[in-house]
């Protein structure tokens, strides 16, 4: 018996015998250390020769790209050096104070790399498209069939570890149509002071379709007919911040079309003048139009410090001053933007390194057309409490998971019999991550929703956290803190940190937990979940 192959857009499928499947034969992909560290530094072969790289040229950075321990890694260097196909260096490394040892590709190397590459483009994988259909296609292939953003080198490393690549998997990220690609704008960048710039976007990434969130999209529009200069969203990891804002961005700037957007992405090692470069370069101000000497105020010698300050006094001069505005923005379409909307997504990422920026851009919001969305896994410490509870300066929405009306409003066009949406709700907390894998895989707790919470939350928790969060799972019902910090021996109040990602719940009846996690945690039967519960009655 065969299972159906088909052929079209160009590319021809093999087929593939079900019982081949079944007894374990599929395309058998091994791709050697020395050929992953070798694509991998292809595809960074732009950073060759950088004084200032990021961490994907040095040990670590190489052993987790090519799935391999650290140590396999300077073995195989080793024998790349001797070769002269690799060359090493000690480099900065942006988001670390430290230098560190880092390796580039050699012409000769590079031309070694390109012929690996060619070769190993060519190997066959297995897949599973978006009609449930099994194909073995090339590697250089899988990416496009599975609308996914993978090198050759990921999807080789995927085929060798798991065998077949399922369309929608959630490691792969956002799946995306191929047609919608030359849509996305391009990023803005600021080509002075080369190593302080970061990209933006100037509209809202295409995003998943949101469903229910009626209330927060309400609530959006709602602040921003009020005026306030900020809008804090916060919620765990991957509950639909961006997906929400982004959304609702779409629409706003459809009614103002000259509405001038910011969309900057923050990443771990984002420094605060990055983020103040690329800001700047978002308002037309650059080394033809600086009528406040804005440049001056940032580190252009090494060594220098920023001073944030000088920067909020002459930015906010610079905004409120309608004719420097005009003279920047003359002859372009629209003319001076209305106001500008400064979306910081995933802003926790750059709080502890860039509060006094994040506080100064609000001071500024508060007396220049500047409106300020940011999107949070906690709420914020960069400005004051009063400013959400009596200046109204600030509104904060805390993004919880789909109501069990919103869930059976999505799973009711599900294909088969639809799930019981109490239940669903009940086992993912009503997580969107948690629903869409429902919908492609029909199973409501996936072991990619299983391991997106282990990878995205669970496993960056100190221990004692952890089983805090474990011991109140395996309650029936709410318990009072005295008990509950007894039970896991825990001396003080209630971890501060999981009551602002909304991990731990303060209730009137006791402290809970997401439901999502109560679930995960619940997975961990035997030994273990015993003697929690025993703790507890004890």
């Amino acid at each position: 018996m065969f299972k159906l192959i088909r052929q079209g857009r160009g590319i021809v499928e093999c087929l593939i015998p079900i019982r081949d499947i079944v007894a374990g034969e599929i395309p058998r992909v091994n791709v050697a250390v020395k050929d992953r560290i070798l694509l991998h530094l292809l595809q960074e072969d732009e950073q060759a020769d950088r004084y200032v790289v990021s961490a994907a040229l040095t040990r670590p950075g190489i052993a987790e790209a090519c799935a391999q321990h650290p140590p396999n890694v300077s073995r195989a260097m080793r024998t790349l050096l001797k070769k002269r196909l690799v060359s090493e260096h000690s480099r900065s490394i942006r988001g670390d104070d430290r230098r560190q040892k880092t390796w580039q590709l050699t012409d000769e190397g590079r031309q070694e790399a390109k012929r690996r590459l060619s070769d190993l483009s060519e190997l066959k994988v297995l897949i599973r498209d978006e009609t449930d259909t099994l194909l073995e296609v090339e590697a250089k292939l899988a990416a496009n069939r599975l609308q996914a953003d993978l090198s050759v080198l990921q999807i080789l490393l995927h085929a060798q570890h798991e065998g077949v690549l399922t369309f929608g998997d959630i490691r792969f990220g956002l799946v995306t149509k191929q047609t919608e690609d030359k849509d996305l704008p391009p990023p803005g960048r600021l080509k002075l002071l080369a190593g302080a710039h970061a990209t933006y976007h100037t509209s809202p990434p295409k995003t998943r379709i949101v469903h229910g969130r009626l209330d927060a999209t309400s609530a959006l529009n709602s602040w921003f007919d009020k005026g306030s200069p900020c809008m804090v969203i916060h919620g765990i990891a991957g509950i639909g911040k961006s997906t929400l804002v982004a959304n609702w961005l779409s629409t706003h700037v459809q009614n103002v079309p000259h509405l001038s957007v910011c969309w900057y992405p923050c990443q771990p090692w984002d420094k605060e003048v990055g983020l103040a470069v690329s800001l700047l370069h978002r308002f037309g101000v650059d080394d033809k139009h600086d009528p406040y000497q804005l440049m001056e105020t940032l580190p252009l010698t090494p060594g220098a410090e920023f001073d944030v300050d000088s920067w909020r006094r002459r930015l906010l001069a610079y905004l409120t001053d309608a004719r420097a505005i005009r003279e920047r923005f003359v002859g372009e379409a629209g003319g001076p933007p209305p106001y500008w909307l400064i979306v910081l997504d995933d802003v926790h990422h750059v709080t502890g390194g860039s509060s006094d920026l994040l506080g100064a851009l609000l001071d500024i919001a508060k007396k220049a057309p500047l409106r300020l969305v940011f999107i949070s896994r906690t709420t914020l410490s960069v400005y004051d409490r009063r400013d959400v509870h009596t200046r109204d300066l600030v509104e904060e929405l805390a993004l919880q998971g789909l109501s069990v009306d919103e869930i059976a409003e999505w799973v009711e066009d599900m294909e088969g019999s639809p799930p019981n949406p109490e239940q669903v709700h009940k086992l993912t907390g009503g997580h969107p991550l948690a629903l869409e894998l429902l919908e492609i895989y029909g199973q409501t707790t996936h072991g990619d929703w299983l391991k997106f919470l282990d990878e995205e939350i669970i496993n960056h928790m100190p221990d004692e956290e952890r089983e805090l969060l474990a011991t109140l799972a395996v309650a029936e019902e709410p318990i009072k803190w005295d008990k509950l910090s007894s039970a896991v021996s825990w001396d003080g109040s209630p971890p501060e940190r999981l009551l602002t990602y909304g991990l731990l719940i303060e209730l009137e009846e006791g402290m809970w937990l997401h439901e999502a996690l109560r679930e995960r945690f619940l997975r961990e039967v035997g030994t273990p979940n015993q003697r929690r519960k025993e703790s507890l009655n004890d």
